[in-house]
């Protein structure tokens, strides 16, 4: 470590939420979108909480916030599905991330349980929800991989809050 490195310590509490979650950050994360049918359409939220979780059965697991006006959506669907994001999606994120409907623009396939697929992703998992758990001011959702799919490419990941590239180890 650097000795310009500066370290800053902390005891997490409500007037501090700022500095927990740039914490929290510090952790590179890959991005998904999690679609839903919903009653007006195909509903989707961006989640950076994704997790393999067990391979026999095989169990993923995501964590919506409570507080989000899309929670209603996501908090009682049987059926979902989560996308792992390309690279080459970063517009699609933002856009899902400010507009909970804007997959309505886009001409979607429905996977056997009539939700809403995007193309184009890294994999994608079809899911049966499995169990929820309390998890603070989110809900860990536990979802039983029911199909998945995958192809090649650069994963969209996030550092800091930002859109970060992998170097590419070219050995």
């Amino acid at each position: 470590m650097s000795a310009a490195a500066e370290i800053t310590g902390f005891v997490p509490d409500a007037g501090n939420t700022r500095l927990l979650r740039d914490a929290f950050g510090r952790f590179t994360t890959g991005v998904t979108i999690v679609t839903v049918a919903g009653e007006e359409g195909p509903v989707a939220i961006t989640a950076n909480s994704f997790s393999s979780l067990s391979l026999d059965p095989p169990l993923v697991l995501w964590s919506p916030d409570k507080g989000s006006r899309r929670f209603r959506h996501f908090a009682h669907a049987t059926h979902y599905a989560i996308h792992v994001l390309a690279a080459d999606q970063a517009e699609l994120c933002f856009g899902v991330s400010k507009d909970a409907w804007k997959l309505g623009e886009h001409d979607l396939e429905t996977n056997g349980a009539g939700v809403p697929v995007i193309a184009g992703a890294l994999a994608r998992f079809d899911c049966t929800r499995e169990a929820t758990h309390d998890g603070g001011d989110h809900v860990i959702v536990v979802g039983r991989v029911d199909r998945a799919e995958l192809r090649d490419g650069a994963p969209l990941v996030f550092y800091a809050g930002k859109p970060a590239r992998l170097a590419q180890d070219d050995t």
